[in-house]
C-alpha cells in the first residue's frame, strides 16, 4: 500500500496510539481534538485547525464510537468540541473510517462521504473481544471476596466475548456454566470444558451463580430473575446499550450490578489501538487490490 497522509479526529487512549503507530509506519499524520492528557508521538503532527488537517488527508479517522450523542465528536481529551455535522461539511471526496457509524448515516448520505466502520470487521470484533474479557475479570476480582477458583458461573451468550471469557475462567478453576440458544454451542461450551443450559432455562440457572456475565443485548435480567439470585451474587453486564439487566430493578433488590461498556479502551488501549491499526490497514489494503470484504 503507498503511504498515505491521515486525519486523526477525537477519541481516546487508543486513537492516540493508532496515531503514533501509523506515523512509525511512514505516513503523515495530523492529529486534532487530542489536546490533553494524553502522550503523542513525536512523528505525528498534533494541529488544532480540523479543516487543514482534513484538507490534507487522503483518509479521515475518527473514534470508536465516533460519536456518544450523535451531535459531536467522541473527543474525551479535546479543549473543546466538534459538531458532527461541521465535520462532514468539510469532509466531502475523503474516505472517513469509523467505529461504530450509525449516528454518521445521514451525514454522510447528505455531505456525500464515503463512511466504511471499521468495527464491523471481524478481525477487530475478535481482537476486542480479548481486552473485553480480561477487563471484565479484572471487574470481577475487585467485587468478589474469593477466588475465581472455585466460583460458581454463569455467562449468557455464546460469542466471541462469551468463548474468550468461558476459557478464561475454566483456566482458573471456575465452574462454569453457559447459557446459550444453539444446539451447536452446546457442543462447542462442553468442549470448552463448561456446562451448558438453554437461555430459556436461565430463571432455574441463575439462582445457582455467584458471579455473572451478561453478553446479550437484551433484557435477560428482569426484576423476577434478579430476586432469585443469592445475595451476594455479582452482575457484570458486557452487552452494548440497551444491555441486558434491569439496573433499576437491581438497585432496588439490592444486586451489585455493574454496566461495563467500552472496556478495551479502558483496561488495554495500546492493544485496542493497534487492533484499529491493523484493521484499518487491511481496509485499505483491500481497496488498494480492487476488492472489498
Amino acid at each position: 500500500m503507498q503511504q498515505k497522509t491521515f486525519a486523526v479526529v477525537g477519541g481516546d487512549l487508543r486513537q492516540a496510539w493508532l496515531a503514533g503507530r501509523l506515523a512509525q509506519r511512514g505516513h503523515t499524520v495530523y492529529a486534532v481534538l487530542l489536546d490533553r492528557e494524553v502522550e503523542i508521538s513525536p512523528r505525528v503532527h498534533k494541529i488544532n485547525d480540523v479543516k487543514q488537517a482534513v484538507e490534507k488527508a487522503d483518509v479521515v479517522v475518527l473514534p470508536l464510537p465516533a460519536s456518544v450523542d450523535g451531535l459531536v465528536v467522541n473527543a474525551p481529551f479535546a479543549n473543546g468540541s466538534l459538531e458532527l455535522a461541521k465535520l462532514f461539511a468539510l469532509l466531502k471526496g475523503k474516505l472517513v473510517l469509523a467505529g461504530k457509524t450509525e449516528n454518521l448515516e445521514a451525514l454522510s448520505k447528505q455531505y456525500g462521504v464515503e463512511t466504511i466502520d471499521y468495527f464491523a470487521r471481524e478481525e477487530l470484533a475478535v481482537l476486542n473481544s480479548i481486552p473485553t474479557a480480561e477487563g471484565a475479570l479484572e471487574l470481577a476480582m475487585a467485587e468478589l471476596p474469593t477466588t475465581i477458583f472455585g466460583t460458581r458461573v454463569l455467562i449468557t451468550g455464546f460469542g466471541r466475548i462469551s468463548r474468550v471469557l468461558c476459557r478464561l475462567l475454566v483456566a482458573m478453576g471456575a465452574q462454569v456454566t453457559v447459557a446459550a440458544r444453539r444446539y451447536s454451542d452446546f457442543a462447542w461450551i462442553g468442549i470448552f470444558g463448561a456446562r451448558a443450559v438453554h437461555v430459556d432455562a436461565l430463571a432455574e440457572a441463575a439462582p445457582q451463580a455467584e458471579l455473572i456475565f451478561n453478553t446479550v443485548p437484551a433484557m435477560l435480567f428482569d426484576r423476577r430473575v434478579l430476586s432469585d439470585l443469592p445475595a451476594e451474587a455479582v452482575v457484570i453486564d458486557l452487552a452494548s446499550k440497551p444491555g441486558g439487566v434491569d439496573f433499576a430493578a437491581a438497585g432496588e433488590l439490592g444486586v451489585k450490578t455493574i454496566w461495563a461498556l467500552s472496556l478495551p479502551g479502558k483496561v488495554a488501549p495500546i492493544s485496542s489501538g493497534e487492533a484499529i491499526k491493523d484493521t484499518i490497514l487491511n481496509i485499505l489494503d483491500e481497496r488498494s487490490e480492487g476488492y472489498a470484504q
